[in-house]
């Protein structure tokens, strides 16, 4: 059998991968798309794509960089020559990180990759909302000519909790808008894109969503984001305010939510993350004329894969410089290992 024809998951007959990635994909998108793209991206290294779990244990035994978005210590049992594990999510709290460590990989990750994405997401909500799109939509479903009142973005306050990748995308994107931006995160003294950055102690934060038009949720969840908004918020916040939420659901206590759609609180919501998630079909939130759901697919476009390849660190100086193709008999020194850079400040 001929290079030409061997398949993707079948070892040549003298040497091992340079980089295998696993099975599991993301956004609904298939992986080998993305060991397309890296294969376009290192035309001079071995790329494969292991595409059942046996094929995993085998590529994983010889191969010194692995990437896809998840390992497990079972799988990291079979990799003996494992120098780097590049994480493409932006996060890696779901990673065995202390296996890694004690076995010498390094790790890295895709911090970044969802901001151009999730970025037009926010804004297109922001849009719907502001212009009364769904209205709009709605009077024709029912084959209605009749004029309704929209608004103007220009003159609007948007708040953008979290100043991330995310955060960061959505406030440039934003920029010829005419509004005013405020930011959210924990360290306001670094500052942000934003107009004004607050931090999250009660006094600046409550008084940022008094005067929110737009809500962004854009952060980690954690300890400090976990409930951030629940009724108190929701009350703060302006009749008229919507929120957007591309962080994660439980950042927002659901029936808090629920309550202030169904009493005009708040004037609307686009949710791309629910708690719990999957949304129920029996929850009442499909039902609110005034929500926007989308099923958590804020990042899936056809450039997430492409941009992926572009920043992850296995295709630039890790595996160019510092790793060693063994394929080729050179040996040499594993890489050390670290932790996975921080991802930009929130």
């Amino acid at each position: 059998m001929t290079d030409s024809t061997r398949t993707d998951a079948e070892p040549s007959d003298s040497d091992a991968p340079d980089v295998v990635v696993l099975r599991k994909g993301t956004h609904g998108m298939p992986i080998s798309e993305y060991a397309d793209e890296l294969r376009e991206r290192l035309p001079d290294r071995d790329v494969r794509h292991a595409a059942t779990p046996s094929e995993e244990r085998e590529l994983v035994a010889s191969a010194p960089v692995v990437t896809g978005m998840e390992i497990d210590e079972d799988l990291l049992d079979h990799a003996e020559e494992l120098e780097l594990f590049a994480c493409a999510y932006a996060g890696t709290g779901h990673l065995p990180m202390d296996a890694l460590e004690e076995r010498g990989v390094a790790v890295t990750n895709a911090s970044g990759v969802h901001g151009p994405n999730i970025g037009e997401h926010v804004v297109g909500n922001l849009l719907v909302f502001a212009r009364r799109l769904h209205e709009g939509w709605r009077r024709q479903q029912n084959r209605e000519w009749r004029h309704f009142r929209a608004h103007e973005l220009q003159g609007s306050t948007v708040t953008v909790v979290g100043l991330g990748a995310i955060g960061q995308s959505v406030v440039e994107r934003l920029q010829g808008f005419g509004v005013e931006t405020v930011g959210v995160r924990y360290t306001p003294e670094k500052g942000g894109p934003t107009d004004e950055v607050v931090g999250f102690d009660s006094d600046g934060f409550d008084a940022a969503l008094a005067r929110t038009d737009y809500l962004v949720l854009a952060c980690p969840l954690t300890e400090t984001t976990r409930g951030l908004i629940g009724r108190e918020e929701l009350t703060t916040l302006s009749p008229e305010a919507v929120l957007v939420n591309v962080a994660r659901g439980p950042v927002v206590e659901t029936d808090a939510l629920v309550a202030a759609l169904q009493r005009n609180h708040v004037r609307g919501a686009a949710l791309d993350v629910t708690d719990p998630e999957p949304l129920p079909e029996d929850h009442v939130l499909w039902n609110f004329e005034n929500c926007l759901i989308t099923p958590h697919c804020s990042g899936h476009t056809p450039e997430y894969y492409s941009r992926l390849a572009d920043m992850n660190p296995v295709t630039v100086t890790r595996l160019r410089s510092e790793l060693t193709p063994r394929r080729r008999g050179l040996g040499g020194p594993r890489a050390s290992p670290a932790r996975p850079p921080p991802s930009p400040a929130t």
